[in-house]
């Protein structure tokens, strides 16, 4: 099994051949490009990892959505530190985490 990367659009595609045309932006057959083991493996390692980040987003999201609507609920001076205080470090997490996938993908971690 190969594994191939449309040079336009960066999707990638296991088979025995590239396909006639990218399933994502309809490039043409001769613009994916057979990549490396190495490469190969990178992708393969990080797919974990950066599953992971993604649902790790997505609760960030849900959190800070729940703690904005404790902030609108102000029962005290409290509960609103600590929901705004929850809304904020949602907020930077997923920066974080945002920023740490673009490095994977520039270094082929991705895919």
């Amino acid at each position: 099994m190969n594994t191939f990367k449309c040079s336009i659009c960066n999707y990638i595609v296991e088979g025995s051949d590239a396909p006639d045309k990218c399933p994502r932006c309809s490039a043409v057959k001769d613009r994916f490009v057979e990549l490396s083991e190495d490469k190969v493996r990178l992708i393969e390692k990080s797919r974990c990892t950066n599953q992971l980040h993604m649902g790790l987003v997505s609760v960030l999201d849900q959190m800070h959505s729940i703690a904005e609507s404790g902030i609108q609920d102000n029962l005290d001076p409290g509960c609103v530190a600590i929901f705004t205080k929850a809304r904020d470090e949602a907020a930077r997490l997923s920066q974080f985490i945002k920023a740490e996938i673009e490095v994977h993908m520039g270094k082929g971690k991705w895919g």
